[in-house]
């Protein structure tokens, strides 16, 4: 684990090896040179001696006198044998116990030692003595007339010589190879302390930390990749930037998109998704009865036949979608990783108000003319029957010219809220902002419907979560939203049933939803709910009596949106209606 982990100890070990490996061959070199070099020496010098001994054998006669000139002359601890020409044989003293006299029939016998007599020539050789247990070196030198001389010494002594020889070499090796230690611990902490600082800031470059900095301390080829290594910090901080500015360039174009953006992979996962397209999702999940919690585990199935379709044919693909009464056109694109297709892009259109424009240019002409016939006829018979004596009694007369009265008050409350949502269409709305206690103000309100709803036998339930006691806005504007919600949900619901009132408070923004168990609305009225003179299907309408003029939830669309705050609908055909409006605090009334 350490040598595969640690650069210092990988670089430390590799030059102690090195080194002990490069001793290692050196001492058995030297201990082989020098081996052969003690040898040799010792060899030269024996035969030195024995041909100084030879020259004095040949200029003297006299045996004695040889003899002791040969004592003077050879080594103390070498041996030095005769041979006379006559055969007369004569071996010398020696300090060395261990080292044998030999006897000429010994030397005789060895096949080396024996050209000394027979062929005249020098030898050199290393042999066991006839004792059995001396090495020697042993020096023949021929002499005239078939005599010889010869010198030999114990090998103990070259041994000897090797062994302090070996200790030196040792000694040295050591000192060399701590010395090494030494250097290659200094010289790896040395080269690898930079690249411990780089790779600290590299783990810093990974945690984001682009301002990290690796310290120069050196010109060399490490000093110059620390400055390359700080030059690459800088311009990856400088792409980074670069990059998480044109991520958030494009997160806000796309979030500020009018149309829905989805970005999806192969896996049908979404990377990339803007609020349009959120709430076109959410619309989609509410229509197929799945929880919030759920959103995020399945993807709307016209998205995935279209995505797995552009996958297929790695072209683009066109797809008209209708939720919750509202009419999209959905545009996918195919993503590619080169060759690869790795995801698509869905554009998700809106198109209801191109279709809603074009349905109210075709009905708003049927629906004013609609609306003003009726009292228009009831005024015109009714006075007629009045002018040609029809009614015969005051009484008679009396109710002609009250339900005259009754259509005028309903003519004059047609124009005048044509007239109110023609000067809030045109921004001349005034709100008079007022600080309102939240309970009390919508316990009052509640309270008006209690009759009506029990008279209907529809029961009415409140609930409120006021995390802020107070909130700023125009009270009789916002009770107008109350009232025509409220009594579209009770007039909407059929007996037995019941409105829900939930009134939720924050630091931000006030969030109503009114719900009813009633017959909802079609889907394909929907997108029209909150324009002026929308009526759905009559039969909706339990009380003839009561019907509305159908500028109801216009006039609230556009008093919440005086407020600058957002009204919508959710609604399934008998399964009920909500409406949901919120009203934001600390807006600026720029009326």
């Amino acid at each position: 684990m350490i040598w595969r982990d640690n650069i210092v100890v990988k670089l430390a070990l590799t030059f102690i090896l090195l080194v002990f490996f490069v001793l290692f061959f050196l001492f058995f070199f030297l201990m082989q040179f020098f081996e052969n070099f003690y040898i040799n020496e010792a060899e030269e010098e024996m035969l030195q001696t024995a041909t100084r001994i030879a020259n004095v054998v040949i200029q003297q006669e006299n045996k004695d006198f040889i003899h002791e000139t040969t004592e003077l002359i050879k080594d103390p601890a070498s041996r030095i044998v005769i041979l006379h020409p006559n055969e007369e044989y004569w071996v010398s003293m020696s300090t060395d116990n261990e080292l044998t006299p030999i006897n000429i029939d010994w030397i005789k016998q060895e096949k080396d030692l024996s050209k000394v007599l027979t062929h005249n020539k020098e030898v050199k050789q290393l042999l066991l003595l006839p004792d059995q247990s001396t090495n020697a070196i042993i020096v023949g030198k021929p002499l005239l007339n078939d005599g010889a001389i010869f010198v030999y010494q114990s090998l103990d002594i070259i041994n000897q010589t090797k062994t302090e020889t070996r200790k030196i070499i040792l000694v040295a090796g050591g000192f060399a190879i701590i010395l090494t230690v030494f250097f290659a611990v200094f010289l790896s902490t040395r080269i690898t302390s930079p690249l411990i600082k780089m790779r600290e800031a590299a783990s810093d470059l990974t945690r984001g930390e682009f301002n990290t900095k690796v310290p120069v301390l050196t010109h060399d080829e490490i000093g110059e990749l620390a400055k390359e290594f700080n030059r690459m910090a800088r311009q990856l901080k400088f792409h980074i930037n670069a990059l998480h500015q044109e991520k958030e360039q494009i997160s806000s174009i796309v979030n500020s998109m009018a149309d829905g953006v989805i970005t999806l992979n192969r896996n049908e996962d979404i990377i990339v998704i803007n609020p349009p397209a959120e709430k076109y999702i959410e619309d989609w999940y509410y229509e197929n009865n799945i929880r919030q919690d759920d959103y995020q585990e399945k993807l709307p199935d016209e998205l995935r036949e279209v995505l797995e379709e552009v996958i297929a044919s790695e072209t683009e693909a066109i797809k008209e979608l209708n939720l919750q009464g509202r009419y999209y056109m959905m545009l996918m694109t195919p993503l590619y990783d080169r060759s690869y297709v790795r995801g698509a892009v869905a554009v998700i259109r809106d198109m209801t108000e191109e279709r809603m424009l074009d349905k109210m240019r075709k009905d708003f002409i049927a629906n004013v003319s609609h609306e003003l016939r009726t009292p228009i006829a009831m005024l015109q018979g009714y006075s007629e029957a009045i002018v040609d004596d029809v009614a015969e009694s005051k009484e008679e007369k009396n109710e002609l010219a009250a339900i005259i009265h009754d259509e005028s008050l309903r003519l004059s409350r047609l124009v005048n809220e044509l007239l109110d949502i023609a000067r809030m269409e045109a921004g001349h709305i005034q709100l008079k902002l007022e600080t309102m206690e939240m309970e009390s103000y919508v316990h009052r309100i509640i309270k008006k419907f209690q009759g009506i709803a029990e008279d209907n036998n529809v029961e009415l339930r409140l609930t409120m979560n006021l995390e802020q006691a107070e909130a700023t806005f125009d009270g009789d504007r916002i009770e107008q939203v109350f009232t025509n919600l409220i009594d579209n949900a009770i007039r909407h619901t059929s007996e037995e049933g019941y409105v829900h009132i939930t009134v939720d408070t924050n630091e931000t923004e006030i969030k109503v939803d009114i719900s009813d168990s009633g017959s909802g609305i079609p889907e394909e009225d929907l997108p029209f709910v909150f324009e002026r003179f929308y009526k759905a299907d009559k039969s909706r309408t339990r009380n003839k009596e009561k019907k509305g003029t159908g500028l109801g939830l216009a006039i609230a669309k556009n008093i919440i949106d005086a407020h600058q705050g957002s009204i919508h609908v959710k609604s399934k055909l008998q399964k009920g209606t909500t409406f949901t409006f919120k009203v934001p605090q600390g807006f600026i009334d720029n009326s």
